[in-house]
């Protein structure tokens, strides 16, 4: 079970039952509560019972892990950093005009959290393929955010050069998706 946290605020009167009724501040209540939520993969819930509020709150399970998203962006023909050359070497080595190349290329950045979907379906080819044409009302991919789809246009117009992210993989707020060489 993921770790919860629990904030609970009462008032001095309602931490003692005289009745003997079961509150929301009963340990075994507030188990129940968060199992509750774990199967039903709710990630806050409140409640409140007179005086007395609770409110649980756990990380997000379909959340994005940053640990992830660094191995989601790597390109896999860029060679391994511990065998990248340093010094005098790296300066002289074509990785410059390459770095150049990409500074002319405009980004498309996520607009949001969520998951990236290269596709409208799984059978579907995908919205855009290296080298495809895109203007400002061209839709690039479909980012999934709390069970919405949501259609994300490119907002430039050009060819689209280097798709970063890849299909059904978490995404982050303004992580770049897409390197476009403007028009």
């Amino acid at each position: 079970m993921r770790s919860s946290s629990a904030v609970a605020r009462s008032s001095p009167k309602s931490e003692h039952n005289p009745s003997g009724a079961e509150t929301l501040l009963d340990v075994d209540k507030i188990r129940q509560l968060v199992e509750m939520m774990v199967a039903n993969d709710l990630v806050e819930i409140s409640l409140r019972d007179g005086d007395v509020e609770v409110n649980l709150r756990r990380p997000n399970p379909n959340g994005p892990v940053p640990v992830q998203l660094a191995d989601s962006t790597v390109d896999p023909a860029a060679p391994p950093a511990a065998s990248a050359p340093t010094g005098e070497a790296a300066a002289a080595s074509p990785a410059g005009p390459a770095a150049e190349e990409e500074s002319d290329l405009a980004e498309i950045p996520s607009p949001m959290v969520g998951t990236f979907y290269a596709a409208p379906d799984p059978d579907s080819p995908p919205f855009v393929t290296v080298g495809s044409e895109v203007h400002p009302e061209s839709v690039v991919c479909i980012l999934e955010a709390m069970k919405v789809f949501n259609e994300i246009k490119a907002e430039v117009s050009g060819t689209i050069e280097r798709i970063l992210a890849k299909n059904e993989q978490p995404v982050e707020y303004g992580q770049p998706l897409f390197l476009v060489r403007p028009l």
